[in-house]
């Protein structure tokens, strides 16, 4: 798979402040990916230099494999986390002046933004004031108008900032979506259960340094503990007989179903299959899976540096 984006090098110092130090990503053509961090961290930087908002000190971006230039601003559509738009016009007539800006014609740009307030069930906002809608109301059109010329490249800093769960969500089936459509999209976020639901790589950045960055699924089990959860029926003291090479963490039977479930700690990978083996011959194995770390998890371990 090829990249869309790629940032070497980035370095990017204010006054007394290094917001990146030597920051390097490689963004795959058609994926959504996140960029994770806490606050100050660096990823708002990181997403300005990539728009050519902010000029890195050091380093150079990439857009599809050859130095990014001012006219490639319009193959990108930005939404930052600042939100604005001009409180007394009317949302129609605010996004037709919004999208006029990144190019459409004046009837193409009607005939698109129609598809969308339909698509969002948002057809009577047209003669709305902005400062009549609530701040979710705002971000829809502010979304809307991001994609409306269907840039090869998406960037949201924050996109779930200030949506209700349903809302949420909605952005969510729109981003997998227009990903689907061949766009790549490049969000930041808090929300590690968006991070689980849509992305398919991440950056986590931690001042101002990258200091993961890979698939999703491959970065959960790699930073597995090799813990188990077991369900079983038969004797205590049998299970625990075969299990020297591992430690039962946690125990619990439950009368009604006559059914153990414990947690064991494997000590190396090599012993999974014997110790599955063994447990089989004592007792009646219901199930074994491994309990693989959330990205919340891993976020946490990461940022206060425990993250082997």
């Amino acid at each position: 798979m090829s990249n869309i984006i790629t940032a070497q090098h980035i370095t990017k110092r204010f006054t007394g402040h290094t917001a990146l130090d030597d920051v390097s990503v490689e963004i795959p053509a058609g994926s959504v990916y996140g960029l994770l961090g806490p606050n100050g961290a660096g990823k708002t930087t990181l997403i300005r230099v990539i728009n050519r908002i902010t000029i890195p000190d050091e380093g150079q971006v990439f857009f599809e494999n050859r130095p990014i230039t001012q006219q490639d601003i319009y193959r990108i559509g930005y939404l930052p986390e600042e939100r604005g738009l001009y409180k007394k016009m009317k949302v129609g007539e605010q996004a037709l002046f919004l999208a006029r800006l990144k190019g459409l014609s004046r009837h193409e740009a009607l005939v698109r933004l129609k598809q969308w307030f339909i698509r969002f069930g948002i057809e009577d906002w047209w003669n709305k004031k902005v400062e009549d809608l609530s701040k979710g109301m705002a971000q829809k059109i502010q979304f809307i108008v991001t994609v409306l010329h269907t840039p090869k490249l998406l960037i949201f800093d924050e996109p779930f900032s200030g949506f209700d769960p349903i809302n949420a969500n909605l952005l969510k089936e729109e981003i997998l979506r227009l990903r689907d459509e061949g766009a790549t999209v490049i969000f930041s976020t808090h929300n590690m259960s968006s991070v689980e639901e849509i992305c398919d790589h991440i950056t986590l950045i931690n001042k101002s340094k990258n200091i993961l960055s890979g698939r999703v699924d491959d970065i959960r089990r790699s930073h597995g503990n090799n813990i188990f959860a077991v369900n079983y029926r038969g004797e205590a003291d049998a299970f625990t007989s075969v299990t020297e090479c591992c430690d039962v963490l946690e125990s619990e039977y439950d009368k009604f179903s006559g059914m153990t479930s414990a947690k064991i700690h494997i000590n190396q990978d090599d012993d999974v299959r014997s110790v599955i083996s063994a447990i089989n011959e004592q007792v009646e194995l219901r199930s074994f899976t491994e309990i693989i770390p959330s990205m919340n998890d891993i976020f946490i371990r990461a940022v206060n540096g425990n993250l082997k």
